[in-house]
């Protein structure tokens, strides 16, 4: 018995840390990111040191030409080129790939109709069919916006549609049985439930819109950020070329992060962790 007891007393021990490890993983997810990113960083400093390449230059480096940029104005003045597509882009597709996506799943006539459409603008090569935009519109804002359209508009029309397609029959069935007209069927019933596929849809599109903004810059004509990574690429400035292409990258992130932030916290809040 005296054995048992102590054994118990061991295992109690390690069970209770066990415990808190989890909840605390579980929690304390900023944690987690911060530590991955520690590592990231880290990796990146040894592999510039090392170096793996004479092209590929440290972390710190790469940190003190984005502050450099930030000091001198380039990489703001950068930012607000770049944005001025993203945002028109994201914003025309997000409010025309989710009324469409809605149509589709809604309407077998529509489906049959747009959805073939969307899958070949899904799986095109869009990197050989920007350059051609720019032989009907320019290298202009148009020019760069419909990029930016081309790549995100089709994920959210198909996410949205599928969102639609995958709504629970029974909810439906209970708005019809209650009386609910088509309007209160689409709006309280269909919409709600469809809400969280139809934000991963939204998030999936903004993270495309980021990919076609770069191609318009990189492709079309070098602006923005897109101007940053070509100058400082031609001339062999290699931290301020990795500068701006992890602050593009930083940006993406962000952005879908405070996207799910509103998904969670504004939208669902139920599904905020408590």
């Amino acid at each position: 018995m005296s054995v048992m007891s102590q054994d118990a007393k061991v295992v109690a021990p390690a069970a209770t840390t066990g415990q808190a490890l989890r909840l605390f993983a579980e929690r304390r997810r900023s944690f987690w990111v911060v530590l991955s990113l520690l590592v990231l960083f880290t990796a990146w400093e040894i592999a510039g040191r090392v170096p793996i390449s004479f092209a590929f230059p440290t972390f710190l480096d790469t940190l003190a030409a984005f502050f450099e940029m930030v000091g001198d104005g380039s990489m703001i003045r950068a930012f607000f080129l770049t944005l001025q597509p993203l945002v028109l882009g994201v914003a025309v597709s997000a409010l025309l790939g989710i009324a469409l996506g809605i149509v589709m799943g809604l309407s077998d006539r529509m489906e049959w109709l747009l959805a073939p459409v969307f899958i070949v603008l899904q799986a095109a090569p869009m990197a050989a069919l920007v350059p051609l935009v720019t032989f009907v519109y320019g290298i202009g804002l148009v020019a760069k916006t419909l990029a930016v359209i081309m790549l995100a508009l089709p994920v959210i029309v198909l996410n949205s549609y599928k969102a639609v397609r995958h709504v629970n029959p029974s909810l439906v069935d209970m708005c019809r049985s209650f009386q609910g007209n088509r309007r209160q069927q689409i709006f309280k019933i269909i919409i709600p439930d469809a809400s969280p596929v139809l934000f991963a849809g939204l998030r999936l599109g903004v993270a495309a819109g980021f990919i076609g903004v770069m191609l318009a810059e990189l492709l079309i004509t070098p602006t923005g950020i897109g101007d940053l990574i070509t100058y400082h690429r031609s001339v062999a400035n290699y931290a301020h070329m990795y500068a701006a292409v992890a602050a593009i990258i930083a940006a993406s992130t962000l952005t879908l992060a405070a996207l799910q932030w509103f998904e969670t916290n504004v939208m669902r809040p139920e599904k905020r962790r408590s």
